[in-house]
Order: C-alpha cells, then structure tokens, then sequence
C-alpha cells in the first residue's frame, strides 16, 4: 500500500501560531498532511477538537472521535487526525448542536464563530484560478482546493456562495470597487472594509486594493483579502 507523503508529527515550536497550542511541552504535535488547504493554513481535525474547540481533552479522545465519523467538514465526514480546516470551512459535530465556521478574527489568521443551522449548507469560496479545458469548457479553481467545471462569469480574486456539499455556485460577487471584503492574513486579519481601488499589479508589484477599514484607509496585495458581499457580508463571518 502506498504511503500517503508528509510527516505525521511536527514539532510544537515549529507549528503556526495560530494553533493556539503550549510550544514546548509534550514535544511533538499531530500534523497537516496534504490536502484542501497549505499546511501552513491549517490546522488539523485533532488540534482542532482538542486546543482549539476544547471539546475533548486528550488526543486519544480526539482520534476516537474522527476515526468514527462524528466530524464532518463542508457536510463531507473526514475521518482523518491530519485534516486540514481552513479559511470558510464549516465543522459540525455530531451530537453537538453548534455549528462553527473558520474565519480570520482580531489578528489571527482563523478562529471558529457558531454559525446558524441554515447557514452550514453555505460557504464562501475565493477564486484562485481560471482554466480553459477541452471542448472550450472553463475549470475554475478555489482557495479550498475544489475544482469545477462552469459557465460562471467569474474571475481570479471574486469570491463565489457555494452550496456544499453539492459544489453548486449560488452567487458569485466580483472584486471591484464598492465591494464588501475581509482581510485574510496579517495584522490586520479579520477586518471588514470595502474597496475603494483597484491597482493593477506591475512588473515588481503584485495586484493591490486599496481599503477603507473603519476611520484609516489601507493599501494591501489583492490576494489578502476576499469579498464577503457587495453591501454587506452574505454569510456570517463574526
């Protein structure tokens, strides 16, 4: 049988922090393995269950829990320790009635909100790559790993409300001027402003927005943010 690539283990001083785990003791952590979302974007089922939502206490409980199907990610049930959550992901747990949501909050890069019951068949999606294939088709690429072949009119750095675990596009909302977005990374991680320009990238500088966040007005790369809505966010992100 075929070994999957990636470490199973990962020393806790070189996990991200965002994590949100001791750094030093025990001396090793449950690691990302490949998948949906950059290792360095993710944190894994185990950590998550256990130093993130706190719901269990040991990781033993942790891999009891995931073996037997009680997580599920996007309405899909993972059964891997090394899942990696990402930026939008929607986690339920079974015979837990909250349903939470992995978004950028106050600085950090993810931290998961309860969202409605209504709202756990919804995700936001960033476009990251647009591709023509046979027969003229277009293949769009998303932040979360997904693929789909459609008509959407869309483009690299539009955000898409899809339905999952259908992979249906309910509404796509372009990155242009007026419209509402998050900041994804960074110190200013979490924040809700809208664009008031657009700056195409140049030979040394990347695609840049310029944002209205609150009183201050910032410049930063276009792929550190992701429209959320036109007027206001679609979905719940706070």
């Amino acid at each position: 049988m075929t070994r999957i690539s990636g470490g199973k283990k990962l020393k806790r001083q070189m996990a991200p922090m965002f994590w949100g785990i001791s750094r030093k003791t025990p001396r090793f952590v449950t690691a990302v393995r490949p998948g949906p979302h950059s290792k360095h974007f993710s944190i894994p089922a185990a950590v998550f269950l256990r130093d993130t939502l706190k719901i269990v206490t040991t990781a033993r409980e942790a891999y009891y829990a995931i073996y037997n199907g009680k997580v599920k990610v996007d309405g899909i049930t993972r059964k891997s320790i090394h899942h990696g959550m990402g930026l939008m992901d929607v986690v339920e747990l079974d015979g837990i009635s909250d349903v939470y949501r992995l978004v950028p909050r106050q600085g950090h890069m993810l931290e998961p909100i309860k969202i409605k019951n209504s709202e756990k068949s919804v995700k936001l999606v960033k476009v990251t790559s647009k591709t023509t294939i046979k027969k003229g088709k277009t293949q769009i690429g998303f932040h979360d790993g997904r693929s789909l072949i459609s008509d959407a009119r869309v483009g690299v750095g539009d955000s898409c409300l899809m339905q999952v675990p259908d992979q249906k596009i309910n509404e796509v909302f372009k990155l242009e001027k007026g419209a509402k977005v998050i900041v994804t990374k960074g110190i200013n991680a979490g924040q809700v402003g809208n664009v008031h320009e657009i700056r195409e990238g140049t030979f040394v500088l990347p695609k840049r927005v310029l944002l209205s966040l609150a009183k201050r007005e910032i410049e930063i790369p276009a792929e550190l943010v992701m429209v959320v809505g036109k007027k206001e966010p679609v979905i719940q992100i706070a």
